[in-house]
């Protein structure tokens, strides 16, 4: 992990740009972690496609919250994102997506495959290489959590690595069906959010990955509205959710 620039933002956060081979990414650390207390770690998952630094101010935003509650966070360059090639297949998969959608019908299993699996299949392997470089780090402690999407890349890593603590998805895209398995072997704390009236989602299929999941401790929180329709509030429950599961300093 080569860090390439660093500043400090109002709040304190230390807000540090970083390569690891051919992934950019940002870390953020909370001006209350020290290498004699150090702080648990999110995974902040985004939408695929869009890159992150487009994604920048929102996941700025995501960071300081996180730093609010001493932890530190980390984003990294999605697969097919920024300037990075795009996953083959993937626009053609969307396009039938779209298709679908716009049709009043439901994309055939075959589409959502193609568009999310090559995604979920490169992006895991290289956030548990960018968590095995963090974990180095002494302000950073063993206690990790991912929080946001892609769902299916969140629940492949909370089903395969047992660094995942606790979980916080957003139910907000279509599932494949190896994920439906997958979720079956998840056991950790799980805190899902769905926007109910989210026109690019298949509110029935998070409700039954939802049930899928096999964690003891799960908790759905549904709220009315569309995919950008987040209210503040919903943010901050997630939040409470990682104080339970993962401390905080020290």
């Amino acid at each position: 992990m080569h860090f390439t620039s660093e500043r400090i933002l109002d709040d304190g956060t230390a807000e540090r740009e970083f390569t690891l081979g051919d992934v950019s990414g940002i870390l953020w650390i909370p001006p209350t972690a020290s290498t004699t207390a150090p702080v648990p770690i999110l995974l902040m998952g985004q939408p695929g496609g869009f890159g992150i630094r487009r994604m920048h101010p929102r996941l700025a935003a995501r960071a300081r919250s996180t730093a609010s509650h001493g932890f530190a966070s980390v984003a990294i360059e999605m697969p097919g994102a920024g300037d990075r090639p795009p996953l083959p297949g993937a626009e053609q998969a969307r396009e039938d997506l779209v298709r679908a959608i716009a049709a009043g019908e439901r994309p055939a299993d075959d589409v959502i495959d193609r568009l999310i699996l090559p995604l979920v299949d490169e992006a895991v392997p290289e956030w548990q290489t960018t968590l095995d470089e963090l974990l180095g780090l002494p302000e950073i402690t063993d206690r990790v959590g991912f929080s946001g999407g892609v769902i299916a890349i969140g629940t492949r890593l909370a089903a395969i690595d047992p660094r995942i603590k606790a979980a916080g998805l957003f139910a907000g895209n279509y599932v494949p069906r190896t994920t439906m398995e997958e979720a079956r072997q998840v056991t950790i704390p799980l805190h899902v959010l769905l926007q109910w009236d989210d026109a690019g989602n298949d509110r029935q299929m998070a409700l039954d990955l939802f049930d899928a999941f096999g964690s003891a401790e799960k908790t759905l929180h549904a709220n009315m509205g569309g995919h950008t329709g987040v209210p503040r509030f919903a943010g901050e429950d997630a939040g409470r959710f990682f104080v339970r599961h993962l401390g905080t300093a020290g």
